[in-house]
């Protein structure tokens, strides 16, 4: 269809009633294929209407044939299935306590429990037992995006941090055996075939900071523990081979741990130097499984979503099954596969389709459920691509419900986090976009150079270069955009999150294209930025050393450095107890901003983390961002 929308289709779009989105995390397919498990729900921006989740089983036709619901005040994650798909497992989470529960038949009943988080049970492929992540007293929830433990006291004097461990407990149930040691944070892991030990990525110390130095390693159930490989680079997914010998992980450069994208490599489980399968391919490969038909893997390939079959021989022999202009999503990986590799199953979103889950052959997933075929999309989205400096740089343009003949619209760019990372076709019921999308406004998402979707290549060439080609990306990008949508350049704005919230920060400090930005959880300035957040580990793949020995390049990329050039009116936001990117940096851009008379506001909102998770702080933010952008773009 035309990308401007025709008045009868926008008005269809206005008038269609908004049904509640069903929501399906965490979802995982029973081996054979013959069923699948998810925690089901419905998606609520409003405390007061959050609907309690429950964990529901289903054939392979989408008929539920259980509902599990044994704790009325938890949340329920990471549903498991046994090997023979005879039995299901899953956590359960509430009041400081993670629970283990066990599904057998049509009874559900708590195999384990700890004062802590857990997460990530697997079972042990011989069905005697089951493990999981665990962290015992955990201070907080796992994860730098996590609200941070208050720093308070002698700081350092004995340093206390969270461990992550394996543990393993009976399906019968009992107290908790600790595989890893007590030193060390396990990320992920996977059961060695035997049923005698795994294989994981780990790192002694802060979890939070240092999966970026973590190492694959195997533990046995006797406490040996060994290093596999510690390649220069950072490491998801670790798949054992189906006969043992082998381990495949995702490996590359990247900026966020659950941000997953890099090429798919190779390690003798005896260890040795690790092989990249896919050196070279256009594409970021976002989550693995290694299944009797070799490895398989989702992808990014230029925005779309894929899923790919691995040659173990190398070559960067990729046969991609599946591709469209869709988001994958599952729980243990984007798409969930049966061991045999012949049937996968994930939940699939598009600009015009809500969630739905689908399943059957890779190359060929039926949709199964249909509890959202009712909901209405009420934008459109495009995908643009443009060529800048040499490279191919895709992204997309949302349109807004009314688009009318012969007006020009305000439109708002909005950059990514990562910056190892991508934007995916997905369907917007909620969130800050489709706010602005509601309010009338055009919304360009661009994935610049650094971002998933064109290889490692792309992927690394901003390192040591934040906000220079990626901004000159971007621009090209808003050019490209103008010559087929009613923009008008004179009502541009800009708006981001994390990076996005750096790039904003740079942006309005280096170009006077946009009249208005919102920048959240921003870095203003890398150097006392190394000396503030939780995760500096994660600076030195991307600026090639430490701030203290190579202080030049982390001042050269700091927006503070230009703020006398600052002139848009921008507001800034941040959550309290922010991990990885401190209040303290919104506060000196903000401080920047008013000594040089440029419009600003900040608001630090209490107890949040580096993302905004109360309905009501949700609420408020979203009046701001849209009320910001009305008052400097108008419509």
């Amino acid at each position: 269809m035309s990308f401007l929308l025709s008045l009868a289709a926008a008005a269809a779009l206005q008038a269609a009633p908004s049904a509640p989105i069903h929501t399906y995390e965490g979802l995982a397919l029973a081996p054979g294929g013959q069923r699948f498990a998810s925690v089901e729900g419905q998606e609520t921006r409003d405390a007061a209407s959050e609907h309690h989740a429950k964990v529901v089983v289903r054939s392979a036709k989408g008929e539920i044939v259980g509902t599990f619901d044994p704790c009325a005040t938890c949340r329920y994650a990471a549903p498991a299935w046994s090997a023979n798909g005879q039995a299901l497992a899953f956590i359960g989470s509430g009041g400081g306590t993670a629970t283990l529960y066990v599904v057998e038949g049509d009874k559900v009943r708590e195999a384990a429990s700890l004062k802590g988080v857990a997460g990530k049970p697997r079972w042990a492929p011989d069905g005697q037992s089951i493990a999981l992540l665990a962290t015992v007293g955990a201070r907080k929830e796992t994860g730098a995006t996590q609200a941070g433990a208050r720093q308070i006291g002698e700081i350092g004097a004995a340093e206390v941090t969270d461990e992550q461990r394996i543990a393993v407990v009976p399906v019968a149930g009992g107290p908790l055996k600790f595989v890893s040691p007590d030193n060390v944070f396990v990320y992920e892991y996977d059961w060695t075939p035997d049923a005698k030990g795994f294989v994981a990525t780990a790192a002694e110390g802060d979890g939070d900071n240092n999966w970026w130095i973590a190492s694959l390693r195997a533990y046995g159930l006797d406490g040996q523990a060994r290093v596999i490989a510690a390649p220069k680079m950072q490491l998801n997914a670790p798949r054992v081979s189906p006969d043992g010998k082998t381990v495949a992980f995702i490996g590359g450069l990247m900026s966020d741990f659950g941000a997953v994208g890099g090429d798919v490599w190779t390690v003798p489980m005896a260890g040795g130097t690790p092989t990249n399968l896919t050196q070279g391919y256009k594409g970021t490969f976002t989550s693995l499984a290694w299944t009797a038909k070799g490895p398989m893997a989702s992808a990014v390939l230029g925005g779309d979503s894929a899923i790919a079959r691995i040659d173990p021989a190398g070559g960067a022999k990729v046969t991609v099954l599946a591709r469209g202009e869709v988001s994958y999503a599952a729980g243990d990986g984007r798409v969930a596969f049966d061991p045999s590799g012949k049937t996968a199953a994930a939940v699939v979103e598009s600009f015009t389709q809500a969630a739905q889950v689908r399943l059957g052959a890779p190359d060929a997933m039926k949709p199964v459920t249909h509890d959202n075929d009712a909901a209405a999309a009420i934008y459109s989205g495009k995908s643009v691509t443009w060529k800048n400096d040499g490279f191919d740089v895709q992204g997309w343009l949302l349109a807004p419900t009314k688009v009318e003949p012969g007006k020009t619209y305000p439109m708002v760019v909005n950059v990514h986090g990562g910056p190892s990372s991508a934007v995916t076709a997905r369907f917007g019921t909620s969130g800050y976009v489709y706010d602005l999308l509601k309010a009338g406004y055009y919304v360009f998402q661009p994935n610049p150079r650094g971002s998933f979707g064109q290889g490692e290549a792309f992927k690394a060439s901003n390192r040591r270069d934040f906000g220079g080609g990626d901004l000159r990306d971007i621009l090209a990008g808003v050019d490209a955009v103008e010559k087929i949508a009613p923009i008008d350049d004179k009502r541009l704005g800009v708006y981001g999150h994390s990076y996005g919230g750096y790039m904003t920060m740079w942006t309005v400090t280096h170009s006077q294209r946009f009249k208005a930005a919102v920048a959240g959880a921003g870095i203003a300035n890398w150097i006392s930025y190394y000396g503030q957040n939780g995760i500096d580990q994660w600076m030195v793949p991307f600026f090639g050393d430490t701030a203290y020995n190579d202080p030049a390049i982390y001042d050269q990329l700091s927006p503070i450095r230009s703020i006398k050039a600052a002139k848009t009116p921008t507001f800034i936001y941040v959550g309290e107890r922010d991990v990885e990117c401190p209040p303290a940096q919104s506060l000196e851009f903000w401080h920047g901003l008013k000594a040089m008379g440029v419009p600003t506001s900040l608001v630090i909102y209490a107890d949040e983390g580096h993302g905004i998770r109360k309905a009501e702080h949700k609420t408020d933010l979203s009046n701001r961002i849209v009320g910001w952008f009305d008052k400097y773009l108008g419509k």
